[in-house]
């Protein structure tokens, strides 16, 4: 799929709010549950204005809450596709085979008699 340019002053409330939303997520205070959904309501509003480029696919790559905002409330245009699936299946195949392993080792205490 072709993307098309977005002007930097297309991005600029995009990216000031997903900055926004980065902090609000990393914060070590609790946040006023009003102002994330502000913050929230307004990233997904400028999200809806702009057409896919490689300049918003750089913006979510640099802010994963707003990549995954994106992802949740433009599926049409987004899908699973901004989702770490390698990292998703890695993680999968290394949890079998730690389990795997672990029916294979007898307890200690069976083994010893122990219960």
């Amino acid at each position: 799929m072709k993307t098309q340019p977005s002007a930097p002053t297309e991005l600029a409330p995009v990216r000031i709010l997903a900055a926004l939303l980065e902090r609000l997520e990393h914060s070590r205070i609790a946040v006023d549950p009003a102002q994330y959904q502000a913050v929230v309501a307004r990233l997904e509003a400028a999200l809806r204005t702009v057409k896919p480029s490689d300049a918003l696919r750089d913006l979510l790559a640099e802010h994963p809450a707003a990549s995954e905002l994106y992802e949740n409330t433009q599926y049409e245009v987004a899908g699973l596709c901004r989702s770490p699936l390698d990292a998703s299946v890695a993680a999968e195949q290394q949890a079998r085979t730690v389990i795997q392993r672990a029916m294979q080792i007898p307890r200690e205490s069976s083994a010893n008699g122990q219960s």
